[in-house]
């Protein structure tokens, strides 16, 4: 079962764990609108309530897919917290006006975002904006004049960034007088760059509870011939201690044991997968299990 947690002070109180829905999009079984609303069903068993979108994800088609199972599903709303992510303009037959794949954080661009994501979603505000990625275009002070006009009307509840290094998220919050809640980053034992770049100090120092995108390594964590057969076996081995039987929940309560508290997105469609890492929540796991983890993962000792 998760847990809840306030994203930041000031900021709204999300799920430990969190359900993206990138990948709803991919086939026709995972698009139907009664297998969303079960996953979502699922989650919610599971105490997450959270649910991570953005614009584009599914070539800009989930957030309306989403908004056709909360359509049909009205007793949903209230029971979760909505994210989402704007800035990417992707090529492609639902965008032909874009030659090329670029970034836009033009005032009217995020806004206009932000009010297509709500009628594609079908609410009246969503609890998180994000800014999905850093734009060497971006003018913060028109941008912290765009979040705060949009908190102000009651669209988003709160305002955050994605893929930020500390240097672009201070610069930004020195033109808000609202916080940013989250920072959403690429963290997982295969990917732990935020450890020693001063991401996670960051956050920690601030308040901030990190948002995790692929957690599980996009999966490479499973695969023994893409990947690093000794974690495959470790995190298995940890799996059976643990009694949870999921090497995947093993790697989540990794991250869940950091001071900085993230909060990992997990993408499977499968109801049961979810239910299974989940248990996460449930994982104290020892100290010398989590450095004997981030020492199979990199390869070497600590120093």
């Amino acid at each position: 079962m998760s847990s809840r947690i306030k994203l930041h002070r000031d900021g709204p109180e999300f799920s430990r764990l969190v359900w993206g829905a990138f990948r709803i999009a991919d086939s026709r079984e995972t698009s139907e609108i009664a297998s969303i609303a079960r996953t979502v069903d699922t989650c919610l068993d599971a105490g997450i309530t959270t649910i991570d979108h953005a614009d584009i994800y599914g070539g800009y088609r989930v957030e309306a897919l989403f908004g056709e199972m909360l359509a049909s599903r009205p007793d949903l709303r209230n029971r979760i917290e909505l994210v989402t992510k704007c800035g990417i303009a992707l090529t492609g037959p639902a965008r032909p006006e874009h030659r090329v794949k670029h970034y836009n954080s033009s005032a009217e661009h995020i806004r206009r975002s932000l009010e297509t994501s709500l009628r594609n979603l079908k609410v009246d505000h969503i609890d998180l904006l994000l800014l999905h990625r850093p734009d060497p275009l971006l003018d913060a002070a028109e941008v912290a004049g765009v979040l705060e006009a949009l908190v102000a009307e009651g669209k988003t509840r709160a305002v955050g960034v994605s893929n930020y290094t500390p240097s672009q998220f201070a610069l930004l919050q020195s033109k808000l007088n609202i916080p940013l809640a989250a920072n959403q980053i690429e963290l997982s034992v295969t990917h732990t760059a935020p450890l020693d770049d001063g991401t996670l100090d960051d956050c920690q120092r601030l308040g901030i509870a990190p948002m995790a995108w692929s957690p599980l390594g996009g999966g490479r964590l499973f695969d023994k011939e893409k990947g690093n057969p000794a974690l495959v076996d470790l995190l298995t081995g940890l799996a059976g201690k643990y009694d949870v039987h999921s090497p995947g929940a093993i790697a989540l309560a990794w991250l869940l044991r950091l001071p900085s508290k993230p909060l990992p997105i997990i993408g499977s469609t499968d109801p049961k997968r979810v239910k299974t890492l989940a248990r996460a929540g449930e994982i104290d796991l020892d100290l010398q299990d989590w450095f004997q983890i981030l020492e199979t993962a990199s390869g070497q000792p600590v120093p």
